[in-house]
């Protein structure tokens, strides 16, 4: 892991991010109150985040369990304790442990992740959950695919101790607005179908995209904590 070379620029970092959120967020008549930064801090150390924390950032995501749990145990000090997404794909042998790590999982990418989650929740506790699409179709994303969308939802709406919450997606990494912005569009047009609320989509190249079109969650890495060497 590294801490970016540069670390006294996050502030300014997070600032600018925030102002492009404000933007979009006019362009399309929002508020940004409705807009939460997660600050993915996949490959940067715990000393990355506590500068985030002190820039104003509270949520935070990660892509692996492994680093989650080499990371999160050195930031239990902070007070008031930060909120953690778990963003990356999650193998169903690591669900317990994330559950003990994450406060809210985005990437729930099939019935039977669900259903071992549903399994491992701890009792009287329903689990926050946002279902992954693959809107694109792309071969070498996770997640459900637009047409299986509604019956698994059901399905996995009925599993307790879950709390589904709303749908997630990565758009393809190539392509302009013109491409990206259907994948936006049509991910907040499943989620109205089903009356969820969150739409966790858009990253540091096409975030003020997806806020147009109805982000309600923005997972935002580079933009805060610079290149990952090696990653």
């Amino acid at each position: 892991m590294q801490t970016s070379g540069r670390l006294s620029t996050i502030a300014e970092r997070v600032e600018a991010v925030r102002l492009r959120i404000a933007g979009a967020c006019r362009r399309s008549g929002r508020s940004s109150d409705e807009v939460t930064l997660v600050a993915v801090s996949k490959g940067f150390t715990s000393e990355a985040v506590r500068e985030g924390t002190a820039a104003g950032l509270r949520h935070f995501g990660e892509n692996r369990v492994q680093e989650g749990q080499a990371k999160l145990p050195q930031l239990t000090d902070i007070s008031p304790r930060l909120t953690w997404h778990m963003v990356g794909h999650l193998q169903t042998n690591k669900v317990k442990t994330a559950l003990g790590l994450f406060d809210i999982i985005h990437s729930v990418d099939s019935l039977h992740l669900a259903e071992a989650i549903s399994r491992r929740a701890p009792p009287s506790v329903r689990v926050p959950v946002l279902l992954e699409v693959n809107v694109a179709g792309e071969p070498a994303k996770y997640g459900l695919s637009p047409e299986e969308l509604p019956a698994q939802a059901e399905a996995i709406r009925s599993l307790p101790g879950l709390d589904v919450r709303g749908l997630m997606t990565v758009a393809p990494m190539t392509g302009g607005d013109e491409e990206l912005r259907p994948v936006f569009r049509s991910l907040r047009r499943l989620a109205g179908s089903l009356k969820l609320r969150e739409l966790s989509m858009g990253m540091t190249d096409d975030f003020e995209l997806a806020v147009e079109e109805g982000a309600t969650i923005v997972r935002i890495g580079r933009a805060i904590f610079g290149e990952r060497s090696g990653r």
